[in-house]
């Protein structure tokens, strides 16, 4: 909970929405953004965390089912996922916010965004799931056990500063947490995989919501062409794209990712 200089950067609630108990991280000061992890749970705070701490309260809810917080039995896919997040910011008066999603947290954001664009402010999606992209595939990351599925999340590990940070290190204790979060994103996108039909119909009440999609060229999770349809149903968004770049453009080119982020939220 303490960066390298000794400071305290952050620390963990037990927000109570509806009945259930939501672990949420809170950092830095300023306004509010809304930070939707991705399936492999919350990857830790991070440089870019630390960067965008300076001037925003960073809300970090870990998943359901993922990291820390308990599995709610009564959400089944991502939508009702959608819903909670939606209970939490109407709850905690915090909308409309900003938010930045990653991979199925941009899916995620995307569902509520098709539900209510109201509740938002500003949405940063980074490579979001959700869109089945007419060219490519998501790529079935199931076939793969855990640590080769973070290794292919990045274009190059070795040239990836955080990458033996992320998530607090590889060990046998972080395999456990790992197939504990891939269970439950199966058990939540598995059919229809990882997407939904019915998204691309609904996302156009967003289509004026101020949207920023960021994607690595070289992503092998989610091709670059699903930026395309999210891009067909949401005429505002803007895309940026990074050269060398994998699924994880906030670690493998930070100061790219920073520099378009706080651009747009500024």
């Amino acid at each position: 909970m303490t960066s390298g200089n000794g400071t305290t950067e952050w620390h963990e609630e037990t927000v109570r929405i509806e009945d259930e108990d939501l672990i949420v991280v809170k950092g830095g000061s300023g306004r509010p953004l809304l930070i939707l992890h991705e399936e492999l749970g919350w990857p830790g705070w991070l440089k870019w965390n630390s960067a965008l701490a300076q001037k925003h309260a960073l809300l970090i809810p870990q998943h359901p089912g993922f990291s820390r917080t308990p599995r709610s039995e009564w959400i089944t896919n991502i939508r009702d996922m959608a819903g909670l997040y939606a209970c939490y910011l109407a709850q905690q008066n915090l909308a409309p916010i900003d938010v930045i999603g990653f991979s199925l947290g941009g899916w995620i954001a995307a569902e509520m965004a098709a539900c209510n664009p109201g509740q938002f402010h500003k949405l940063v999606m980074v490579a979001p799931m959700g869109i089945r992209p007419r060219q490519g595939v998501i790529l079935d990351f199931f076939q793969l056990m855990a640590p080769k599925h973070l290794y292919a999340t990045v274009y190059d590990p070795d040239a990836t500063p955080e990458f033996d940070e992320l998530y607090g290190g590889q060990g046998p204790e972080q395999f456990e947490q790992w197939e504990e979060a891939r269970a439950q994103t199966a058990r939540l996108a598995w059919t229809p995989f990882m997407h939904n039909p019915s998204l691309p119909h609904l996302l156009g009440i967003a289509a004026n919501l101020p949207t920023l999609l960021v994607w690595g060229k070289q992503d092998q999770v989610v091709p670059l062409a699903g930026a395309d349809e999210f891009k067909r149903v949401i005429k505002s968004a803007r895309l940026v794209t990074f050269d060398h770049c994998g699924h994880r453009p906030e670690v493998e080119k930070t100061a790219d990712f920073l520099r378009e982020v706080q651009a747009f939220l500024e």
